[in-house]
């Protein structure tokens, strides 16, 4: 058989996604959204060395609404990547891996992540 006439596998029209896909590529997501948190990271340093007046300005800047909403997407993606790393170690060691149980735990990352990044929010004073 020709390669040109080989199907795509799987066919994105007739692939069902699951939890545990959904989860992997959310992770990879979070995971690389995470990245673009260190620009906020490396220009609060910088206002540190550049001095005084600086380092208030910026301060000032995070406390604005966008950016507030900014931080508390950055800490759920940040809870939600942390958790499921966790299960991903669990099942490295061969933990959860039946469709069962990786399907409940899917759904338990799902919800500790929610209250693990709001806790996380409002003991930073995000909400305040």
């Amino acid at each position: 058989m020709k390669k040109e006439n080989l199907p795509l596998s799987p066919h994105l029209q007739i692939y069902k996604p699951q939890i545990t896909s959904v989860l992997s590529i959310s992770h990879r997501i979070t995971g690389f959204a995470l990245n673009f948190s260190l620009v906020i990271l490396v220009l609060g340093l910088l206002s540190i060395a550049l001095g005084e007046i600086h380092f208030l300005f910026y301060i000032e800047i995070l406390k604005t609404v966008p950016l507030r909403i900014i931080f508390f997407l950055t800490i759920l993606g940040f809870s939600y990547h942390l958790l499921n790393g966790i299960r991903h170690i669990f099942w490295d060691f061969g933990f959860f891996l039946e469709i069962r149980s990786s399907t409940i735990l899917g759904y338990i990352i799902i919800l500790l992540t929610f209250i693990l990044g709001t806790s996380l929010s409002i003991f930073l004073g995000l909400f305040t």
